[in-house]
């Protein structure tokens, strides 16, 4: 994909800092992307792995993240569902905002919806704050666009703000 082939993309950030009842968090993520396929999303990229301290706390475990560009036939407030049924099958618990976690499945961008829908808000409004989204996503899909700024993914990357000690393992 490049240019304007990426403006269908449907972007999905992952990232653990708890590895729960596997080996690691890597093992934890590549379990995760497993279930994708089950919930209709069909991975066509995916980034390396890139690990950060925890933010906004760096006391708690450092991060693993990564981004996949998947191909659904579910609208974005079925994607999110997905992906929230994914996180609860690991053990996601979502009643401390920023705590440590298993799994942590973002919906960053549908194409190129923006709005909001059913409370959902595409693109994801902070995800061009976090390096450890943008970087992911730029190494995979540099010409990638906001929908809403029409900057690229490699631009982005470069200036954000949030887990600049982001990178490739």
């Amino acid at each position: 994909m490049n240019g304007s082939e990426w403006d269908q993309a449907v972007v999905i950030a992952l990232g653990s800092n708890l590895k729960g009842p596997f080996a690691s968090t890597r093992d934890l993520l590549e379990a995760a992307l497993g279930r994708f396929a089950g919930e209709g999303l069909a991975i066509i990229h995916r980034s390396s792995w890139w690990r950060s301290d925890a933010w906004p706390d760096p006391s708690a475990p450092p991060f693993l993240n990564g981004v996949v560009i998947v191909e659904t036939e579910l609208g974005p407030r079925e994607t999110l569902s997905a992906l929230h049924r994914i996180e609860a099958a690991f053990g996601r618990d979502r009643h401390t905002p920023n705590a440590p976690r298993t799994l942590d499945l973002d919906l960053i961008a549908y194409g190129r919806e923006a709005g909001m829908f059913d409370g959902l808000v595409l693109p994801h409004p902070r995800a061009a704050e976090r390096r450890f989204v943008m970087g992911p996503l730029a190494e995979i899909a540099p010409d990638w666009r906001c929908p809403v700024t029409g900057e690229r993914a490699e631009a982005k990357s470069a200036r954000a703000e949030v887990g600049l000690d982001a990178n490739a393992v």
